[in-house]
């Protein structure tokens, strides 16, 4: 198979002073929808579903490849259960009131990882970088249950030099039971599902946890060995209001998690209906809710947090910041990442793996997925084969999400896309937003407000099939 393995990193950019909020007619002409690329094609841009041979031996080849760097591969674990409905959620979730109905599932990603095991044992024992878990709502498991799903999936693998271990969890469900034994399974790293901290805003999604509740678990999960608390937090949530952003980031500071990453909400109730609990009407629009994320990206660099690609923050302790320092900062379907690792492997429903030349999502529902696995086949439910364009537009929409620059003067980095982009960048290059350079370009400090745009220039798929998208709305 012709792969193009992951380019050597560029030179880090410079680390930047604080960036002040976008002027409001910048904001008010580049606020249209465009993906959050974490990945390139999108999802919605997939077209060749791999085979399961296809993708196993991409697995392989990746595998292979790795050995010699010896930075190790990923595995990431979607656990659907949660034990009530939040109802701003876009995740693929089961509502369940008795954790015991997990109990069928963890047989079911133990069987997963079996399959795999098999199909890549010529590849020697799996190098574990990175393990994950999401969901869903983690935590949900009890804890032996947890205990034995990760025992399961860990013991057969080879840890290397620096492996991390992650997990998500939901501050409601989460005992200092839980906690005690991740940390006893070497977990490090907790992100706690916060969205917002006003109780008009919980109330209507559904979620109600205090400053108080919440602090409780960060202080148990510290004291209980973990190194790194990470928080998510939404804005464009239903009766959200600049106030609301106020005392949530106050709140925030005061805890003093690691990491943040401040998500924008996504209204598609006709994906998933139960946020019609709510209309557009209660809604932060337009313009506002951008403002709202100005803000708070505002407020977070006041209380010392500092700026890493789209929609994440982090403390200049945090591992993310010196990713950012030292150029091996990256972008994966978990969000930003410290280092690259290759491949990724997705467990579990809904799951998606990345081998860097293939994309493979596993069935959406626990009963497809389960009779799947009956039959011993990979519960592959669709995917992509990488075309040679989308290896190379990857790699540059990767280095503008993760590095603020690209270039493609260098073998193996131009296709013929790549000479339209001058032309698509050069309103964003009058606004300041971009610097366009010889076969390449750079985002400003101005344009890291407007970086998926920025992106969007360079998504060849994404101007073929939907050419009335633009990446701004209007001229100023």
């Amino acid at each position: 198979m012709n792969t193009l393995a992951p380019a050597p990193a560029l030179a880090p950019a410079p680390a930047a002073a604080l960036s002040a909020a976008a002027p409001s007619d910048l904001i008010a002409k580049y606020n249209v929808p465009g993906p959050r690329y974490t990945s390139y094609p999108t999802v919605p841009f997939w077209e060749t579903n791999p085979t399961q041979d296809q993708w196993s031996d991409s697995l392989l080849h990746a595998l292979r490849a790795e050995r010699p760097r010896q930075t190790g591969a990923a595995l990431y674990v979607h656990i659907p259960f949660c034990k009530s409905l939040c109802t701003y959620c876009g995740c693929n979730t089961r509502i369940a009131r008795n954790a015991s109905t997990a109990i069928p599932y963890v047989d079911s990603v133990l069987k997963e990882w079996s399959l795999y095991r098999a199909r890549l044992a010529d590849a020697g024992p799996f190098p574990l970088a990175e393990l994950h878990f999401g969901g869903g709502t983690p935590t949900f498991l009890e804890p032996e249950e947890l205990e034995r799903l990760i025992t399961g999936i860990v013991s057969p693998t080879e840890r290397v030099a620096g492996f991390e271990f992650s997990i998500e969890a939901d501050p409601r469900v989460t005992t200092q039971a839980h906690l005690e034994t991740l940390a006893r399974l070497r977990f490090t790293r907790l992100s706690l599902g916060i969205q917002d901290f006003d109780p008009t805003v919980q109330n209507t999604v559904n979620r109600v946890q205090d400053e108080a509740l919440v602090r409780q678990v960060t202080e148990q999960a510290r004291a209980a060995g973990f190194k790194n608390v990470n928080y998510d937090l939404i804005y464009g949530l239903p009766f959200q209001t600049e106030t609301s952003i106020r005392n949530t980031v106050s709140a925030v500071a005061r805890l003093r998690p690691d990491r943040i990453a401040f998500y924008a909400y996504a209204h598609v109730p006709w994906i998933k209906p139960w946020q019609r609990n709510f209309t557009e009407n209660d809604l932060p629009a337009g313009d506002q809710k951008r403002r709202l994320y100005e803000l708070g990206r505002s407020l977070l660099e006041e209380a010392g947090y500092r700026e890493v690609g789209m929609d994440h923050f982090a403390l200049e302790s945090d591992s993310l910041w010196t990713a950012v320092r030292e150029g091996t900062l990256h972008r994966n379907f978990m969000g930003y990442t410290s280092r690259p690792v290759f491949p990724l492997i997705g467990l579990g429903v809904s799951a998606i793996g990345d081998s860097w030349n293939i994309f493979a999502q596993n069935e959406k529902s626990i009963e497809s997925y389960t009779r799947r696995l009956d039959r011993d086949e990979l519960p592959i439910f669709r995917g992509h084969v990488l075309t040679e364009e989308d290896l190379v537009l990857r790699r540059h929409i990767l280095d503008l999400m993760t590095r603020l620059e690209t270039r493609w003067d260098e073998p193996g980095r131009h296709v013929p896309f790549l000479e339209e982009v001058a032309a698509r960048l050069a309103e964003p290059e009058r606004d300041g937003l971009v610097r366009l350079v010889p076969h390449g370009c750079e985002v400003t400090e101005a344009g890291r407000a407007f970086l998926r745009n920025l992106c969007m220039a360079l998504d060849a798929r994404l101007t073929r099939k939907a050419p009335q998208t633009r990446l701004f709305s209007q001229t100023i």
